[in-house]
């Protein structure tokens, strides 16, 4: 989940409560003096990108820094990346600004009460995403998942790549027992044989793939996947610092394409050992992922189409209660007022 789906982002969930020495404001942003009493600074609240992609190397060499400086605003380290679901709420409640996640989760999330908008897009992953089974599995074929447990994540990426799989097949979606758990809490149970598959994405397929013996039975392109990447910011940022929104896509766009022409520049930002470093082993599934996916660009109505069709599918599926109308929840980057400076 990077901006261009940056590989092995730290796998920790996202903190319920993020860094509140950042403060709020019921004005539509946290800002800070900026040493010199004659300018406040926007401070954009963003998910600390752990050891990898282009966002930690901004964070390490201060690119990042330098570009919204330029538009007066700082950032501010909240947590660590995860999943979008507790995201979207922090973002909601006013405790992160900006955060990336799946279109899928975008759409369960949106169903709510949503607290933000959608920015900018990242076209689906058909690489670095699907249904993983064991090396040794006796599951060959799409078909061979009926009957099984298939562990997903509900609501977002996993779930939908299992049915979109089971669509195409022309299977029931209760022919195949869904078992939910939490993407960084189900490795254990996948490799100890308690479920038969794992719909999962890259910050997950990649060290399965590399590590445990493990290989797509499917991947997203296979299944026709639609699951872009999505970045969103809070409401009452976007209204008060649309220039800041506007210069932090203009460098998402930028490090983006630098990071998928040099995927291995952008491994092991801070350390190359420990828990978030990227082994010699998952270095070369990365380095493909990433060569293989795309820098995040605006949200233009061939994207809007499709997000549709992931809200519709999610509706026919009673993933949610009835299609949702992702139009509203758009920011046409054009449209935006400020001007980056």
């Amino acid at each position: 989940m990077n901006p261009s789906r940056p590989v092995l982002a730290a796998t920790a969930l996202l903190a319920t409560t993020l860094l509140a020495a950042c403060g709020s404001s019921a004005d539509g942003g946290a800002t800070a003096a900026d040493g010199k009493g004659d300018k406040a600074e926007a401070v954009l609240r963003l998910p600390d990108p752990g050891n990898n992609g282009f966002l930690a190397l901004g964070k390490k060499d201060g690119s990042l820094d330098r570009a919204l400086a330029a538009v007066h605003a700082k950032v501010a380290w909240t947590g660590s990346a995860g999943p979008f679901a507790p995201a979207a709420q922090a973002l909601s409640a006013d405790q992160l600004d900006v955060a990336q996640g799946s279109i899928t989760s975008a759409v369960a999330a949106l169903a709510q009460k949503p607290g933000f908008k959608l920015f900018a897009q990242t076209a689906p992953d058909g690489v670095g995403e699907g249904i993983l089974v064991k090396n040794d599995s006796p599951i060959r074929t799409v078909q061979d998942l009926v009957g099984r447990k298939v562990a997903v994540s509900q609501g977002g990426t996993s779930e939908y790549l299992l049915l979109k799989a089971l669509e195409k097949n022309g299977i029931p979606a209760d022919k195949v027992e869904r078992v939910y758990l939490r993407a960084d809490q189900t490795a254990g149970v996948f490799n100890s044989g308690q479920v038969d598959a794992w719909a999962t994405w890259n910050t997950f397929s990649t060290p399965s793939i590399a590590n445990s013996g493990a290989h797509f039975l499917v991947n997203g392109k296979e299944v026709g996947s639609d699951n872009y990447a999505v970045w969103a910011v809070r409401n009452g940022f976007a209204d008060k610092h649309p220039e800041v929104v506007k210069a932090f896509y203009a460098y998402l766009r930028e490090n983006g394409l630098k990071e998928k022409a040099d995927p291995a520049a952008y491994l092991n930002v801070f350390t190359d050992s420990g828990p978030t470093a990227v082994t010699p082993a998952e270095k070369d599934v990365a380095v493909e992922v990433t060569r293989q996916g795309a820098a995040a660009d605006a949200i233009g109505e061939a994207d809007i189409a499709r997000f549709g069709t992931v809200a519709a599918f999610f509706a026919e599926q009673k993933v949610t209660k009835q299609p949702v109308d992702v139009k509203p929840y758009l920011i046409d980057l054009g449209a935006l007022g400020g001007g980056t400076k």
